[in-house]
């Protein structure tokens, strides 16, 4: 679970099966007082990969510099590189989103205490858990979204 900014616009892409991926970062930040009692902060920077009905809503409602509340999961992918160096990049799966600020251009402005949320569908990669359809959450249908 990750609350932060994106870095970037969204980037939907679609697999050769029809499947819509989406891809975007999101920056976290730490701050701490040292020893010193000087205030310091530490940004990280997430890759986040949506699937699904989920991809077509990030696409569609999230920007860069956006608030973003992310859940999921964490899978590390590896390559090799184009001069013979395997590489690796550690991604989160995203299987819930809520924006977290007002949209700037919506015509319904989101109060602070509500949020527009969406599950993904289940990946093509996750092999099949018949006790899933327990966990299995309502498909917020981009139609019902209210901007």
């Amino acid at each position: 679970m990750i609350i932060g900014n994106l870095t970037r616009d969204p980037e939907m892409r679609t697999t050769p099966t029809g499947q819509s991926v989406t891809s975007f970062g999101v920056a976290t930040s730490h701050s701490w007082t040292n020893a010193n009692g000087e205030k310091e902060e530490k940004t990280e920077f997430h890759n986040i990969v949506a699937w699904g009905k989920l991809a077509e809503i990030c696409a569609q409602y999230l920007s860069k510099g956006r608030k973003v509340y992310v859940e999921g999961r964490l899978q590390t992918r590896d390559w090799q590189g184009q001069d013979g160096v395997k590489r690796y990049r550690t991604e989160i799966i995203a299987e819930n989103m809520i924006m977290l600020d007002k949209s700037g251009n919506a015509s319904t402005p989101i109060k602070n205490n509500e949020s527009i949320s969406a599950s993904s569908e289940i990946q093509p990669d996750l092999p099949s858990n018949p006790d899933h359809n327990a966990l299995k959450t309502e498909e917020v249908e981009v139609e019902n979204i209210p901007f």
